[in-house]
Parts: C-alpha cells; sequence; structure tokens
C-alpha cells in the first residue's frame, strides 16, 4: 500500500489533473445517461397512464351518465299517483295500465332501458317488458330485498342472476345490469315497494370500446364486488385481489397473469360503486426512449473528446503558478521574511498568494508584539514580587497590633484586627486562584465580622454549608463583592436590621453559592439592566465600571474566562422584599498545575 501512495504521490499534478477531469467529466456523463433512460422511461410511462385515466373518466362519466338517467326514471315512477296507488296496494286494471302506459314511454325517451318493473311490499308487480313468475312472492327475491337495505338509495346492483322474471325481449342475463330504489312513505318510513330497472350493457360496451387507449390494451367495468359488468376479452382478475382496485380512488399497478405480466390502470366511479379498468401488457416498447438514448451516448463520446483538451489547457493554467508559489514558499522557508508574492491573478491562486503575504506580515508583527511581551512579563514579575511582599508585611504588622490589642485587653480591636488579617492572608492565598470552599467560608466570616463591628445590630448574617460540598474547590473571592453589595445596597438601604444568608449546596452536579437579603431590593427596570450588564460580560474590556459596583462584573467575568459562559451569576429582586444571588460554579473543578 505504501508503495502504491508513493508511486502516486509522484506523479506530476498535470497528470493528476488531467486524469480527475477525465473521471469526474465521463463516469458523471455516464450515470446521467442511465438516469435520464430511466427516468424519460418512467415519465413517458407516467403520461400514458395519466392520459389513459382521462379517457378511463370519459368512459365512467358515460356510465354515470346512463346511471342517472335511471335514477330519474326511478323518481319518475314514485311521483306518478297510479304507481303510488299501486305501491300503497290499491291495484286496478285501469291503473296497471296507465303505469304500462307511463313505462313504455320512459323507454322510448331513454332507449338505453331494456325493461322497467314495479313492485309493492305484497310482492305484486307491474311492468312494460318484464314479467314475473305466476303466484311468485317477488318481494322474497335477492334484488328486492337489497333495495329495501338501501332504505330509498339508488343502487346499481350488477347484472342479473337467478330472477324469476322473464323479458319480452328475451334479454339474456349477459345483456343487461339491473338497478333498484327502494319506494319509502316519507311519514312512517315504510318500504312501500320497488322499482327495477334494467340497463342494456350495450351502451356501456359502446361508451367503452369508442375510446382509444393508445395502448395495445382494453377497457373493463367491474361492479362493487369486482365481478365483470363488460369486458371484451375472457377476464384476466381471476388471481388479483379486489381490494387492490379499492386502495385509492384512481391508480395503477403490475401483475402477472398466465405468465405475462400486464399492467392495470384503474378509476372508481363514486355514482356507481363501479370501477374501470384498463389491461394492458408491459413487453410494449418505448421508442422516444431509445433515440434519446442514441443521443446521450452521442453525447457522452463528445464530452470525452472535450474533456480531454479542456483538462491540459486547465492543468498547464494550474501548474504554472503553484510552481511559482512553490518558489516563493522557498524563499520564505530560507528566512527571507521580506519576500512577497507579485501577481495580478484574481483566481485561487492569486488569492492564495495574497494570504501567504498577509500571513508574513503578521508573523513580522506577532514577532514584534512578542518581544514587547516578553519584556512586559519580565516587568510584571517584578511588580508582582513586589506586590507579595507588602501583602506579607502587612498582614504580619496586623498580627502584631492583635496580640498588643489583646494585651491590652481591648478584644473588641484584636477581632476586628484577627478577621482584618485572615482576610488578607486568604485573599493572597499563595498566588492561587482556586481554593477550597471552607477557606472561601472563612474568607466570607472575616468580612461579616469586621461588617458586624461597624453597623452592630442593624447586621446579622447566617452561613449554611450543605455536607456534600464540605470538600469543594472555588474560584477565590466570589462571596465578598456580592455580601458586599448585599449589605450597601440591600441592607443599609432598608429601616431598622436586615438579615444576609448565604449557603453552599449541590444541584445536578454544580455548586451554587447563594447570597440572599431582605433589604430594599429593586425595581424590575434595575433588575434587567443589571441582568443586561452581567450577560454582556465576555472579555476584560467589557468589564468597566458601573453604578452598581465593579466586583460583580468582575466576580462574573473571572468565573466564564475560567469556566465558561454556563457558569456565572444568578439574580432575583423584588422591590421592598429583597435581593437573591446565586453563584453558579462546576462542582470539585481544579484547575491544572495548582
Amino acid at each position: 500500500m505504501k508503495i502504491t501512495k508513493w508511486k502516486l504521490n509522484n506523479i506530476p499534478i498535470k497528470h493528476k489533473l488531467v486524469a480527475l477531469l477525465l473521471f469526474i467529466t465521463i463516469i458523471p456523463a455516464i450515470v446521467l445517461s442511465l438516469l435520464i433512460a430511466v427516468t424519460v422511461e418512467r415519465v413517458i410511462e407516467d403520461q400514458v397512464t395519466e392520459n389513459t385515466l382521462q379517457l378511463i373518466g370519459q368512459v365512467n362519466k358515460s356510465i354515470e351518465y346512463y346511471a342517472g338517467n335511471m335514477q330519474n326514471v326511478s323518481y319518475l315512477l314514485s311521483f306518478d299517483p297510479e304507481v303510488e296507488a299501486f305501491l300503497d296496494g290499491k291495484r286496478t286494471e285501469e291503473g296497471e295500465y296507465s303505469i304500462r302506459q307511463f313505462m313504455q314511454r320512459l323507454t322510448t325517451l331513454y332507449p338505453e332501458v331494456a325493461g322497467i318493473l314495479a313492485v309493492n311490499s305484497k310482492g305484486e308487480a307491474v311492468s312494460n317488458e318484464l314479467y314475473a313468475q305466476p303466484d311468485w312472492d317477488l318481494a322474497k327475491e335477492d334484488w328486492y330485498k337489497q333495495a329495501v337495505e338501501g332504505a330509498g338509495i339508488f343502487k346499481m346492483i350488477g347484472r342479473p342472476k337467478n330472477r324469476s322474471i322473464t323479458s319480452h325481449v328475451h334479454y339474456s342475463e349477459e345483456e343487461v345490469v339491473s338497478v333498484v330504489r327502494a319506494i319509502v312513505d316519507p311519514d312512517t318510513k315504510k318500504v312501500k315497494g320497488v322499482i327495477l330497472i334494467d340497463l342494456k350493457i350495450r351502451v356501456i360496451a359502446e361508451a367503452a370500446r369508442n375510446i382509444n387507449t393508445g395502448k395495445a390494451g382494453y377497457l373493463m367495468v367491474l361492479d362493487e364486488a369486482g365481478r365483470p359488468i363488460y369486458s371484451p376479452e375472457p377476464s384476466l382478475l381471476k388471481g388479483v385481489p379486489v381490494e387492490r382496485f379499492k386502495a385509492k380512488k384512481a391508480g395503477s399497478f403490475s401483475s402477472i397473469i398466465n405468465g405475462e405480466k400486464r399492467q392495470f390502470i384503474y378509476q372508481n366511479q363514486p355514482f356507481t360503486n363501479w370501477t374501470t379498468v384498463g389491461v394492458f401488457s408491459t413487453q410494449e416498447s418505448v421508442r422516444e426512449v431509445r433515440t434519446i438514448n442514441f443521443f446521450v451516448v452521442c453525447f457522452i463520446f463528445l464530452i470525452f473528446f472535450i474533456a480531454i483538451t479542456a483538462a491540459y489547457i486547465l492543468s498547464n493554467s494550474m501548474v504554472r503558478p503553484i510552481e511559482r508559489i512553490i518558489s516563493f514558499i522557498q524563499k520564505v522557508d530560507a528566512g527571507d521574511l521580506a519576500v512577497r508574492y507579485r501577481d495580478s491573478r484574481r483566481d485561487e491562486i492569486g488569492m492564495l498568494g495574497r494570504s501567504l503575504n498577509r500571513m508574513l506580515m503578521r508573523i513580522e508583527k506577532l514577532m514584534m508584539m512578542n518581544k514587547v511581551q516578553e519584556q512586559q512579563k519580565r516587568e510584571a514579575e517584578l511588580r508582582s514580587l513586589q506586590a507579595h511582599i507588602k501583602p506579607h508585611f502587612l498582614y504580619n504588622t496586623l498580627d502584631t497590633i492583635n496580640w498588643m490589642a489583646r494585651k491590652q485587653k481591648a478584644y473588641d480591636v484584636a477581632e476586628v484586627v484577627e478577621s482584618l488579617s485572615t482576610l488578607f492572608r486568604i485573599g493572597l492565598s499563595k498566588g492561587h486562584d482556586i481554593i477550597s470552599l471552607q477557606d472561601e467560608i472563612t474568607h466570607i466570616k472575616s468580612y461579616l465580622s469586621i461588617q458586624k463591628a461597624r453597623y452592630k445590630d442593624k447586621l446579622h448574617y447566617t452561613i449554611h454549608m450543605a455536607p456534600e460540598v464540605e470538600n469543594a474547590s472555588v474560584l477565590k473571592l466570589v462571596l465578598q463583592p456580592i455580601v458586599e453589595n448585599a449589605i450597601y445596597h440591600g441592607i443599609k438601604e432598608r429601616r431598622g436590621p436586615g438579615h444576609v444568608r448565604i449557603s453552599a449546596c449541590e444541584e445536578n452536579e454544580r455548586l451554587l453559592l447563594t447570597v440572599e437579603d431582605d433589604g430594599a431590593g429593586m425595581t424590575e427596570e434595575r433588575l434587567e439592566q443589571i441582568r443586561a450588564k452581567l450577560a454582556s460580560v465576555q472579555t476584560e474590556k467589557t468589564m468597566q465600571k458601573t453604578d452598581f459596583g465593579y466586583g460583580m462584573m468582575n466576580v462574573q467575568a473571572r468565573i466564564q474566562l475560567v469556566f465558561g459562559s454556563q457558569y456565572g451569576i444568578q439574580i432575583k429582586s423584588l422591590r421592598g422584599a429583597g435581593t437573591k444571588v446565586v453563584v453558579v460554579l462546576p462542582l470539585n473543578h481544579r484547575l491544572t498545575g495548582e
């Protein structure tokens, strides 16, 4: 593997670019040709399917037109007074003669009607073309029961089967389809009778045969149960579940019938609940796809020759400026930082050269800044040594004053001096930024002891530290500025004595230091101003003195600088009820090197 990589790395960039350009040109062209072939074939097939669905829709409209006519015939009959009297059981010869004449006129008006039959609830019938067997109760017929179940709704029941009815013209069961509608009394909601109408199959066949599908197939019409109403050829649906035609209002699918793959395009009729299906063979070839594939292949060869020429031209235009960049970098590597890349190119290589120029300028500037910082560092170390000497001398002197005060039995003075000495000692902390929580609590106790000596009974305080955080480590001097604000802006501003509560606990693997007072508090507007200023503390540049004190800004900046922006100070306050400040720190966080 290493030998192959070594050989590849030694191939000139010019040759690599030529090979790359040919690869990224030819491969996509081949893939594109395959995608075009598949996509075009699918698009054409979808268009043919859509056109077929539109033609099927025309057949459905014709069928629904005839079905609507049958429904109109049933309505006209139900509104006829003679028919109403017959259905009510008032049977007369004159009335039946009038009904037959009316039915004859309707079949003349609607030639697609093969016969009309009206049956009352007693099973008695009257018709112009249809005749029942003598002494047979037609109310027991299956079609009559289906009409009764429809409760007055017009229903297409398909081809007649096992009926005790004969036709004057002797239409066979294969030549007609039956529609029924129950006549319901509007007052009692009882079925008074049923009207049966036979529709000639030939009108459906003519509507389906007159449609040119554009494919070598045919159309067939299925009833609600999936049985063929019309089919010019033997049905191929024995192996196809009827549910596939009911999944959607319209669609298409393929299925293997008798060893041959067939495509079925169907559309449901909402009025009749029938389905018109187009049956086609999927072996038909699409000439347009073949023509497109031929042009795509020609396009690939054309792209191949163009790509070779373009690859050599582009590689030369890229390699020459790269060689100039290499020569420029070699001079820089030799130590000549004053050299500059000279070119007016506006492409990426020109941008690279100008970026190298800016980088060299920054390097020179950084080198100068490094020299200045080294000098400032040495000066800071000297000032730090002097600053350490002064605090040591100061709290040693305070210890001497404490000893002398106790000798003179001035214990109150001694206590304040001792607290001040402890305050300075912990504040120094041998130069460490992270101290134990116990030292921080000791520091704040010393500070509060000094403030207690000043404010006497006006100031009260309590300190509670949960046992689970006793060994925690914290950033030093985070509580003193907050407690100072609680005293000067809270307790001092209220009437009567005030109380400061300090607590430390653990929550969600974080250390929470809480300082809460019952002082004057602040307004909502003032609180939002403080929160906004605390949120803006990101660098030392924003850590400017504010009208609510430099201390809290300093604490917020130090916490976010050391631990990140997810930690810091949270503040709540209510005017006249006090202020609560929570310092959120990581639990047991220690700085490296301490």
